[in-house]
């Protein structure tokens, strides 16, 4: 079975020191949409480069109307977009605007959803976006996401977990660090300490393992901490494809 990115340190991405900005060649068929928008989508989720971000926003729109095979997985992604703008509409203030966009994004997953419901990667991208932001919603909705985003890492983990110990570490480390916070979150007390135990059995001397320890000895720090984004790729991971697909 082919292997899903999860959540979501797809590139490694802080407020300074971004690779060269790119325009993603959309009509380059070996790459996968993913592939193409991970970098800008990041860009504003993580270093909150709003330019870069709409690029990759309207990227989106531009693959829905060129790949339409790949529609459940470019949803996920229109979806992880919007919910962010509701969050910063939250955090802002504007509760009109953050109603608006919430409700948006909750319809957009569900369409990749209906169109993927057996997609790893559509699991892999709307769970991650939930680790990402359900912790920065209105408290009130905190635990609907945060159950919609345990549904999903379970989804992956029916497809994926039989094989974790022979996935790469990245991708090992996010699937396992999106159940043990899904669990934390949810109130799964023995499925959190499950969890946490496969993390130190499969991420020996990784920061998964480090948090994993800490975590079991002191449950208070999992009730506020992130397990998640631990092994992210390196910068420029786009530009790196490219040249890979242009030496073939």
């Amino acid at each position: 079975m082919r292997a899903i990115a999860l959540c979501f340190c797809f590139a490694s991405l802080s407020t300074v020191g971004f690779a060269e900005s790119l325009d993603p060649p959309l009509d380059n068929k070996r790459l996968t949409v993913h592939t193409l928008l991970r970098e800008d989508i990041f860009a504003g989720w993580r270093a909150n480069d709003m330019e870069r971000f709409a690029r990759g926003e309207k990227n989106i729109e531009l693959l829905l109307e060129q790949r339409p095979a790949s529609k459940a997985e470019l949803l996920s992604w229109q979806g992880g977009t919007v919910l962010f703008r509701a969050v910063l509409a939250h955090e802002a203030g504007n509760d009109e605007q953050f109603q608006r966009l919430y409700t948006s994004a909750l319809e957009i997953f569900a369409e990749a959803k209906s169109l993927g419901a057996k997609n790893p990667a559509v699991s892999a991208v709307v769970g991650g976006s939930y680790v990402m932001f359900a912790d920065r919603l209105p408290e009130e909705l905190r635990a609907a996401a945060w159950n919609e985003c345990y549904d999903h890492y379970q989804s992956l983990w029916s497809q994926q977990g039989r094989l974790v110990d022979r996935l790469p570490v990245h991708i090992r480390g996010e699937l396992l660090a999106g159940l043990v916070q899904s669990s934390q979150r949810t109130g799964r007390t023995e499925e959190l300490g499950q969890y946490l135990d496969k993390m130190l059995e499969v991420l020996p001397d990784t920061p998964y393992a480090r948090i994993a320890e800490r975590w079991k000895t002191d449950p208070q720090a999992a009730a506020t901490g992130n397990i998640s984004c631990k092994s992210c790729h390196a910068e420029g991971r786009l530009s790196a494809r490219l040249a890979a697909t242009e030496d073939k």
